[in-house]
């Protein structure tokens, strides 16, 4: 099967890589990468060095009732991060549509045994950022759905024990820099502030490796989420689902989100990045 490709005007923008074949222990799952700026520049990673289990951007939570779905070693309380054979995948079920600007699929999220945890619904688009030339927007809407016999739970190393607020898991981009990135809200400035607040945006700016340096602009948390930021350690923001406390999804309910990100050309300032997310 092609990668689905997202486009705005006919510039082709990211691939979605549907089905990756990956090692279980990098969390198998839809992510988007490359993912670029209309002219060009790269601002996604995937299978780095430093966390080969980081795919782009993607949706991945790494306690999921007890399964790892977001890679790596998980975070046990009392122990620290130890391999375990906990891992599951994110597998593409069908599509609802499909075009260059949108991509509408059904998804579940499965244990290590291929038992069904969840099943999503999720919409990706790709458009044009009025009055702004330089920028395009992706929206990412999900449906997340407990069956309907049992609660789902939703948990991040740091309500598994972790210190230093690593309460990660949740729509999860990460970004390319050639140095460490600046990161900043409307009111805040740096990792140590953004980390964890609930601010209604976070920009990250940026210098990719290859050249050409970009502003990502995200906005949508949903109750309860919290935005977790690295810049030195490596470059990725992700809206968190369960940053300090664990979240739910009730017998036979549904968890909503939609996540923007606005993908910019250049280094936007504060100001143009808040108008941007209006």
């Amino acid at each position: 099967m092609t990668d689905p490709r997202l486009s705005v005007d006919g510039t082709p923008v990211a691939r979605y890589v549907l089905t990756p074949d990956l090692d279980a222990r990098h969390g198998p799952r839809p992510y988007l990468h490359p993912v670029r700026t209309l002219a060009g520049t790269r601002v996604t990673d995937a299978l780095p060095a430093d966390h080969v289990w980081h795919l782009g951007a993607s949706l991945a939570v790494q306690d999921v009732a007890g399964t790892n779905l977001w890679g790596g070693r998980t975070y046990v309380r009392g122990t620290g991060y130890t391999w375990r054979a906990d891992h599951g995948r994110i597998v593409h079920t069908g599509w609802t549509h499909r075009a260059a600007d949108r991509l509408d699929h059904q998804l579940q999220w499965c244990d290590p045994t291929g038992g069904v945890l969840l099943t999503e619904r999720r919409v990706l688009t790709a458009s044009a950022v009025p009055g702004h030339d330089g920028a395009w927007r992706l929206d990412l809407t999900s449906t997340l759905t407990a069956p309907a016999d049992r609660d789902v739970t939703l948990g991040s190393p740091a309500t598994n024990g972790r210190p230093g607020g690593a309460g990660y898991g949740g729509f999860f981009w990460r970004a390319v820099a050639a140095e460490p990135p600046e990161v900043l809200t409307a009111r805040l400035t740096g990792e140590e502030q953004v980390n964890g607040c609930a601010e209604a945006w976070v920009a990250m700016t940026g210098r990719a490796p290859e050249g050409g340096t970009y502003t990502l602009v995200f906005s949508g948390l949903g109750p309860g989420d919290r935005w977790f930021v690295r810049t030195t350690m490596y470059p990725g923001v992700c809206v968190a689902f369960a940053f300090e406390e664990t979240a739910t999804i009730r017998t036979n309910t549904s968890r909503h989100g939609h996540y923007r990100v606005v993908v910019a050309d250049g280094r936007l300032d504060r100001h143009t990045a808040a108008a941007l997310t209006r």
